[in-house]
């Protein structure tokens, strides 16, 4: 997953013109409707006035896709600054930083946020910026971490990918002849199979960790590079918020028994599937988040989890109404509406999307996001 996803110049968010967006392979909530950038805007003033209004606030956006979030949150925040003072200082005070390792994609991003000059600067990772006072986000990102595929046998084994009639290492670094272990619709015409072998202690400790056991025939994946992340940006972090927006469930619900084939699926011309060596480096790879995992491994690393919910509820807590009338009282577009709509509705992205914040500093803040329905206790 790692290599089709990643690979210099072949992998699918390597290359220089993957495309995302409705003529693409998927669209995410920015390419919906600018009104959730505008939200979000709102999100980060709320905890600029948290944090005690800083003269340095930073704003890291990972994962920015072809810039549509950066845009709209910069849009609204000048926006807001020429009708308000205080706003109007906000937006003098704040650096917006997008980490981005695929060159041609930065250059798209650059294009799309021109406007906006010096307020918004690039890094090709996070070591290279300088430690953060304010807000880290993320918008479907930790979705696309490669994941570790699992199937429970007479034991818990770990699925591997070989191809036919070739020969592998066993762990005494032995050549042995490989057993097939996949069946025969998951390998294409470079004969692909999937070999299952026993799993390795970090994979029996994370489903101890979370207390799950799972039945005879069951397939789910394990995302252990979320945990390195968010030890990263934590490290990152002098003082402020992770704002983390992705599809997926808290632990006791991402495993639960009906769930039996996991959460992997791929993205081709808007299409679906579950076969991840079809269209190698031409389709997105993705498997849901497990919630749990990134409140537990960011506590560990220091982070405050100050709140949980279904994104549709999130908006609608944090004022979207408002937005709306404001942007559509002189000019009614029920096109617009409908795209709203998809943002905050069950049938949309209202429900398999959540919302979670962290915090490090000093007290438990409060955030209007979170007031009306605040699901920590889910985790």
């Amino acid at each position: 997953m790692e290599m089709a996803l990643y690979y210099r110049e072949l992998g699918y968010y390597m290359k220089g013109d993957t495309p995302i967006g409705r003529r693409g392979d998927y669209y995410t909530s920015p390419h919906l409707h600018k009104i959730f950038g505008f939200m979000l805007a709102k999100q980060v003033r709320e905890v600029w006035h948290v944090m005690g209004r800083p003269k340095a606030f930073q704003v890291v956006e990972l994962g920015a896709g072809m810039g549509y979030l950066a845009k709209d949150i910069l849009e609204y925040l000048k926006g807001e600054g020429e009708k308000d003072p205080e706003a109007g200082t906000l937006f003098e005070r704040l650096q917006y930083t997008i980490v981005e390792l695929n060159p041609s994609v930065r250059k798209r991003q650059q294009r799309m946020c021109s406007e906006f000059g010096n307020r918004i600067q690039w890094s090709p990772d996070l070591e290279g910026i300088e430690p953060i006072t304010g807000c880290v986000l993320s918008n479907e990102l930790l979705d696309a971490f490669p994941v570790r595929l699992v199937e429970m046998g007479d034991e818990l084994m770990e699925v591997y990918v070989s191809v036919k009639d070739t020969r592998t290492l066993n762990r005494s670094g032995e050549e042995t002849e490989v057993e097939e272990g996949g069946s025969e619709d998951f390998s294409d015409e470079d004969n692909f199979i999937e070999v299952r072998m026993p799993c390795s202690e970090e994979i029996r400790d994370y489903f101890e960790e979370f207390g799950v056991t799972l039945p005879r025939g069951y397939r789910t994946e394990v995302n252990l590079k979320i945990r390195d992340w968010i030890k990263e940006v934590c490290s990152k972090l002098s003082t402020g918020f992770i704002l983390t927006i992705d599809y997926g469930y808290p632990a006791w619900e991402y495993y639960r028994e009906e769930r039996s084939t996991g959460t992997l699926l791929c993205y081709h011309q808007h299409r679906t599937s579950e076969n991840p060596y079809h269209n190698i480096g031409e389709q997105d790879i993705t498997a849901h988040v497990n919630f749990s995992s990134l409140k537990r491994w960011g506590d560990a690393s220091g982070l405050k989890t100050v709140g949980y919910c279904p994104q549709g509820t999130y908006l609608v807590s944090l004022g979207i109404d408002g937005v709306i009338n404001e942007l559509y009282r002189d000019f009614p577009d029920p096109f617009g509406i409908a795209q709203v709509k998809g943002l905050v509705l069950p049938q949309g992205m209202g429900e398999s999307h959540k919302v979670l914040m962290q915090y490090k500093g000093k007290g438990e803040p409060k955030l209007d996001g979170f007031a009306l329905r605040n699901q920590m206790w889910k985790l």
